[in-house]
């Protein structure tokens, strides 16, 4: 039984975001995940049984996407308007130079092609292990090394011509 995506969001947009907002505790990120959920049903070729069992698939869905977002390198990294704002400038963590030089290199490492970035990020961003990411990504622990040998020094050799300019 497949019911029209905009049944169901009639029918379960409120639960659903109530789920995504409890491990969120954010309303934008709640909205977010509400719309990838509904996303990911749309796109989805999988039936169901009965209501309860779509609306269970919706809510794990929803779950697992929120607790994706708040576990992921950029919800850990950034810090709301309203925190900036409460912030004193006399109570900084980190000079501003250095705050600068781990913007410079997340701007260098996002350059990267994509099959380099995501090995650096998971490596050291996420703090997987290489034999970790050999598994996630489908690749030989050597293919994994390689690929973070290369993505260094292509970094190396972006942030030494930046350094060159400055």
């Amino acid at each position: 039984m497949r019911e029209p995506v905009e049944k169901l969001i009639e029918q379960y947009q409120k639960h659903i975001f109530a789920a995504a907002f409890s491990v969120c505790q954010n309303i934008e990120d709640a909205d977010d995940v509400v719309q990838d959920t509904f996303l990911k049903y749309h796109s989805s070729k999988k039936e169901f049984s009965s209501n309860e069992h779509t609306k269970a698939w919706l809510l794990r869905v929803a779950i697992n996407k929120a607790k994706d977002h708040t576990r992921s390198f950029w919800k850990k990294n950034t810090i709301s308007i309203e925190e900036l704002m409460m912030a004193s400038p006399d109570n900084e963590e980190l000079p501003l130079t250095q705050k600068d030089e781990g913007k410079e290199i997340l701007e260098e490492v996002m350059k990267l092609p994509t099959k380099y970035r995501i090995v650096i990020h998971l490596f050291y961003y996420e703090d997987y292990s290489v034999e970790e990411i050999a598994n996630v990504l489908g690749l030989s622990v050597s293919n994994v090394k390689t690929r973070l040998s290369r993505a260094r020094n292509m970094l190396k050799k972006e942030i030494l011509e930046v350094e060159a300019y400055v």
